[in-house]
């Protein structure tokens, strides 16, 4: 039996391994909401099936009482549910970790060496403490309970957060919840209670923190930033911002329409941008596909209109509840003919609250359409971030009146390339009205297919984003500004990129990365960076092509023409672990071929059969 591990805490990785019916998602998110309230840091990170019967489902939380960059690349406490739970996620469990199991439904190996055990009879247990029902509808909130005995985690804030969340179920409901949790707080763990105590917590400023995940951060940034529009149709894993945005709008005066199809949904956004209040749809990658068309219509018409893409594993319906970070070519190009439009992709669940407000800014101010770039992973993970300081980001985007003119043009072809349109009902001083419209049209917006004037209008609309790429921040390298390898990421890569180059640097190894949040137009001084080191590798979420580097390797080696540019890529589903990174890396450096059965070991991970 391995020795206990060092006390106190400074982080802990736990995974809950069931089935989607299990309510292990629960378990998790009250997990991470405590964090919340008790200066922890954390990140989740979950899997569910992607048919609707349900099946193997897993839920992994890491707390800390420091930075948490990452979901942790290996499990310190693992919570089988089942005997498929235990057997396709022991191998994630690290030496030394603990397998709590429900000693009714899993036989583990004797005698295990490798990590401690410990079983209790979870299901048989909950039955007592709850009733009949208890079997299928209490065992998570039993495991809540036998958790937060184990890390003496704040019991009467969990006390409070059950009854808070319940209560609207009815007090039948809240009295069977809270049975079942002090049954699990009471259950008798021994020696472990004195083997699991965080250290203590750092204080994380004034302001309260607020814990909630990526996408319900993009709703409540579209809100802050003043949309009072949204249209939409339902797809996986864009659905939750439609829910959430269709609930709260309306309580600031806003609207939130389910479409009929996607083609609708961004037509009514376009719609409603076109009559002066900015509007957001999304979806995911197959939406994109089909709202490629009317993207192409907003950039022709220079309306501005923000789309969301939260990116899931393609092409066709792919893996609808998995991460890839493939939809990137689609979100810059899509679109028939020359159709430029910003691209930006949030790297945490804070950064998602705050890119919605510069999303409806930039969508404003340069008049086209902005995507916001996420995916499936920074979708559902949880994290907590201070809360934001609503007097300096609400923001009120009403529509002005005031008159235009005389010679009112809202697509003249000035020096910036910007487009200024006045909403429909707008007094013209000299009785001109201009006209909106997707064919080529000249300054006024009435149609002209002249040559001359073609030329004139494709340069102005390529010219706004000259113009953009001149004003955006550099970026800034973690770690030293030369070196021997510099990590490339974008979106919810960040976290991992950053301690693989904290772990490599603590290893002797010259490792340094940079972020890209801006991916269409990039950002100024990249070519700078990139010359401080011989080796750059972008770590991305998608294939890595016919040629070795995936699809924002590909636009960095077109616009730099520098084959220094490299690939670390994945297909499998799953978020990047530090190792993974950090294997391929040094495996690339050293001119051996990339090991590609730890990511088959993984697929146990997305919570499928054996």
């Amino acid at each position: 039996m391995s020795e206990s591990v060092s006390r106190p805490l400074t982080d802990a990785v736990i995974r809950f391994a069931g089935n989607s019916q299990d309510g292990i998602q629960a378990i998790g998110g009250f997990l991470a909401r405590l964090a919340g309230r008790t200066d922890k840091d954390v990140m989740t990170y979950m899997t569910i099936p992607a048919t609707i019967s349900g099946g193997p489902s897993i839920f992994q939380v890491r707390l800390g009482t420091g930075e948490v960059l990452s979901a942790g690349d290996e499990v310190d406490i693992l919570v089988a549910f089942y005997q498929h739970s235990y057997q396709n996620h022991i191998a994630t469990l690290r030496t030394g970790g603990l397998l709590i199991y429900d000693s009714d439904a899993v036989q583990p190996e004797p005698n295990p060496t490798r990590y401690r055990t410990l079983g209790v009879p979870i299901s048989s247990l909950t039955v007592e403490a709850i009733g009949g029902t208890g079997k299928d509808k209490g065992k998570n909130m039993f495991v809540l309970g036998l958790v937060a005995r184990l890390f003496d985690l704040d019991l009467p804030k969990l006390e409070r957060m059950l009854e808070d969340y319940y209560r609207s179920k009815g007090e039948d409901v809240v009295r069977r919840v809270l049975g079942a949790f002090h049954a699990g707080y009471a259950y008798n763990l021994g020696q472990l209670t004195e083997d699991y105590r965080f250290a203590g917590a750092i204080p994380r400023g004034d302001r309260p923190r607020v814990v909630m995940d990526g996408n319900q951060a993009l709703a409540y940034g579209a809100i802050a930033a003043g949309i009072r529009f949204g249209a939409g149709y339902p797809i996986t894993p864009w659905s939750t911002i439609m829910e959430t945005l269709r609930a709260e709008l309306p309580k600031y005066g806003g609207i939130f329409v389910q479409a009929e199809d996607e083609l609708a949904a961004i037509a009514m956004a376009c719609g409603a941008s076109y009559a002066g209040y900015l509007a957001v749809t999304g979806t995911s990658g197959p939406g994109i596909s089909l709202k490629s068309e009317a993207i192409g219509w907003a950039v022709m018409a220079e309306i501005p209109v923000v789309i969301v893409d939260v990116q899931r594993g393609g092409p066709s319906t792919g893996l609808p509840t998995n991460v890839e970070q493939s939809d990137l070519n689609l979100a810059c190009y899509a679109s028939h003919g020359d159709a430029p439009r910003i691209v930006i992709a949030p790297a945490d669940v804070e950064d998602c609250f705050y890119t919605m407000i510069e999303a409806a800014n930039l969508a404003r101010e340069y008049s086209c359409p902005v995507i916001v770039l996420t995916d499936q992973a920074l979708a559902t993970r949880v994290e907590t971030f201070e809360m934001p300081d609503f007097s300096k980001c609400v923001q009120d985007l009403s529509p002005t009146f005031e008159p235009r003119g005389p010679n009112f043009k809202p697509y003249a072809n000035t020096p910036d390339g910007i487009a200024h349109h006045a909403p429909p009902g707008t007094p013209m001083v000299d009785g001109k009205y201009p006209v909106v419209t997707g064919l080529e049209h000249d300054e006024s917006g009435h149609p002209a297919s002249r040559p001359a004037n073609h030329v004139m209008m494709v340069a102005k609309r390529r010219r706004k984003l000259q113009v953009l790429a001149g004003r955006l921040p550099k970026p800034e390298v973690y770690g030293p500004p030369e070196g021997n390898v510099l990590l490339v990421g974008w979106g919810s890569t960040r976290g991992p990129i950053r301690e693989a180059v904290d772990r490599a640097r603590a290893e002797g190894e010259s490792v340094s990365a940079v972020h890209i949040r801006y991916l269409n137009p990039l950002p100024p001084g990249l070519d700078e960076i990139f010359d401080g080191f011989p080796h750059i590798f972008v770590v991305e979420l998608n294939d890595e092509g016919l040629y070795g580097y995936g699809q924002l390797a590909a636009m960095l080696r077109a616009r730099y023409c520098n084959d220094k540019i490299r690939g670390i890529n994945k297909t499998d589903g799953l978020p990047f672990k530090v190792r993974e990174i950090l294997d391929q890396m040094r495996r690339k450096l050293s001119g051996l071929p990339v090991d590609v059965s730890a990511a088959i070991v993984e697929v146990g991970d997305e919570g499928g059969g054996g």
